[in-house]
């Protein structure tokens, strides 16, 4: 990773560490998912609300974790409004590929639908810590997911 985007990745870890967009609890009708990962002690519980077409409309998150877990659970929070719960399949399993380095993650039109998730890339260079920026999507993936109310764990 070059210099620039070095810092631009530190620039974002630290800004949604700290500021976390939609760290609040969703009232209303809405499907929640508790998320855990021992390796690091993230704990998060993501909400989301969908409408009568299945549109997500609202998510939002709680807990507590490390900042690369917090900025991505902040910035999943941003990206998925307004999604389909297929759209937001497609964007995890880009985002997945695009931190594990799997083939084809730096190009194509998934790449460019993650817009400023792009940034988290810099994850992969540590790899213990993919787990970290993962979690929320997880969370995520069961929320979408009817029936299932077991909570989610990186391992």
């Amino acid at each position: 990773m070059d210099d620039e985007l070095r810092e631009l990745y530190q620039q974002v870890i630290i800004d949604h560490g700290r500021h976390p967009r939609n760290f609040r609890r969703i009232e209303g009708d809405c499907r929640c998912r508790q998320g855990y990962n021992p390796l690091c002690g993230d704990q998060l519980e993501l909400c989301l609300q969908r409408d009568a077409q299945g549109q997500i409309t609202d998510v939002a998150f709680q807990g507590q974790g490390c900042a690369i877990s917090m900025a991505s659970a902040s910035m999943l929070s941003e990206v998925v409004k307004g999604k389909t719960p297929a759209e937001a399949e497609r964007m995890f399993d880009a985002f997945h590929r695009l931190l594990t380095g799997e083939e084809g993650a730096e190009q194509g039109a998934e790449l460019e639908s993650l817009g400023k998730l792009r940034v988290l890339a810099g994850v992969r260079e540590f790899p213990s810590r993919i787990k970290c920026a993962t979690l929320a999507w997880h969370a995520l993936m069961a929320a979408l997911e009817p029936g299932n109310d077991e909570p989610v764990t990186t391992e």
